[in-house]
């Protein structure tokens, strides 16, 4: 009987991990695969796991969520955590999006198509900045997805720093509108204000 490490990982059962096709796995393959960490993300057809996150990565998600919740229109919703099939072997998890009503297929539903989905936010982590920077903005515009917000933290308040892209159809990239500190205030894709020193207030 072997010692305890001190992490304790040697006392976990051993996971047995999914050993990948040859060409790799495919977006519906995500529904399928058994044991897989939450929030597992499919790029280029190789499997994402999520870091484990930060209290910034936390209440950023949570004001970002609530403040859109409060302004969307009728006619749009909000999701959090939520994947897109932007094709057969890429479906990532933006942290907040914002797509068509009429996409909500019910409790069962696990992905949206990018045709449905207006607005994806990316709240940078330490493990995940070439994606948010450059991986997963490329493929979401080429998918169609019209916005794009990267969010990271500024170094001297520890506030979210939002840089706000728009698609440019003629190219299929995006362009950067704006890099908003303090206060986020656009007109597309719908009229949006939020407070981003709001990050550290309790919500009741």
């Amino acid at each position: 009987m072997s010692a305890a490490s001190e992490n304790g990982l040697d006392d976990e059962p051993a996971y047995r991990w999914p050993i990948p096709p040859a060409e790799g796995w495919t977006a519906d393959d995500l529904d399928r695969i058994p044991g897989l960490p939450p929030h597992t993300e499919l790029i280029d057809g190789s499997l994402v796991f999520m870091s484990p996150q930060t209290r910034f990565h936390m209440r950023c998600l949570r004001l970002l969520e609530h403040s859109l919740l409060e302004q969307v229109p009728d006619d749009l919703d909000v999701d959090r955590e939520f994947t897109v099939k932007l094709d057969r072997r890429n479906r990532p998890e933006p942290d907040i999006l914002v797509f068509r009503a009429i996409a909500d297929l019910g409790p069962g539903q696990t992905w949206h198509k990018p045709e449905d989905v207006l607005l994806t936010v990316e709240v940078v982590s330490a493990d995940s900045v070439e994606r948010d920077r450059e991986t997963k903005p490329r493929k979401y515009a080429a998918a169609g997805v019209r916005h794009y917000w990267r969010v990271e933290q500024d170094e001297n308040k520890g506030l979210p720093v939002v840089y706000v892209y728009e698609l440019d159809p003629a190219t299929k990239s995006y362009g950067l509108v704006g890099i908003f500190h303090d206060r986020l205030k656009l007109s597309v894709p719908f009229d949006i204000e939020i407070d981003l020193t709001a990050i550290d207030r309790r919500r009741r």
